[in-house]
């Protein structure tokens, strides 16, 4: 396993948000954490990061356990966020933007600048208007954008929470395109989505959170046909 979970537990004041949970991905794959609203899945990612600090458990990336790390070394062991809502700095470029992301490899600046042109290739829009504020492109170029960023880390692993949420469905498939090539370059990928269809479809394994505790994990094609997920996530 790339990454794993053990018996995590996170608290917001006296609020248990995770509760003991297990879980894990393989290098290479796709996972994904589906759920209803409120059930702690982006508590999780938030967990990995180290943006949600633990109060009971371990989270172990490679040999390395880095809860209790900082993130940003955990961002330096190779473990990039997009978080939910994109959260582009908007007053910055697209290109400023972008090279926040790399903001650890201030030594290697011509790979920065590499890498910065792959991003244009991956993302043409972004070079298009790499001179714009950010908060001037649309919904689906911000989260374009917020990917790239996480991408200028050169992640090993990268967590993705909530890409399609708002973007038309034309987008929401180009993102689901996007996310399959990210992986297919080599980056392991755990993907927190509303939309339980498009995850499983995307995903490798899938877990299901229900109020902080796992409920249901497995090959992500055969939770697909579970019937309590079919009922719960997937409109019967």
């Amino acid at each position: 396993m790339l990454l794993r979970i053990v018996d995590a537990t996170v608290h917001y004041k006296k609020v248990a948000a995770l509760k003991g949970v297990t879980m894990g991905v393989a290098e290479g794959g796709i996972m994904t954490i589906i759920g209803a609203n409120g059930a702690g899945k982006t508590t999780t990612l938030r967990a990995i990061s180290g943006l949600a600090p633990l109060s009971g458990g371990e989270i172990w990336f490679g040999d390395r356990k880095i809860s209790g790390m900082a993130p940003e070394k955990i961002v330096a062991l190779g473990i990039a966020h997009v978080p939910e809502g994109r959260r582009v700095f908007p007053d910055l470029t697209v290109e400023e933007n972008l090279h926040t992301g790399a903001f650890l490899r201030h030594k290697e600046p011509e790979a920065v600048a590499k890498d910065l042109q792959g991003i244009f290739e991956r993302f043409p829009r972004m070079r298009e208007r790499r001179k714009q504020w950010a908060k001037t492109l649309s919904g689906g170029e911000q989260q374009m954008l917020a990917i790239g960023r996480a991408l200028m880390a050169k992640p090993k692993l990268l967590l993705l929470d909530e890409p399609s949420m708002g973007l038309a469905p034309v987008i929401v498939q180009e993102i689901a395109r996007i996310v399959e090539d990210i992986n297919r370059d080599g980056v392991t990928v755990i993907l927190v989505e509303q939309n339980a269809e498009l995850a499983l479809q995307l995903a490798d394994h899938a877990y299901v959170l229900e109020t902080g505790s796992l409920a249901l994990e497995g090959p992500a094609k055969e939770l697909h046909e579970n019937d309590h997920v079919r009922k719960a996530y997937l409109g019967g």
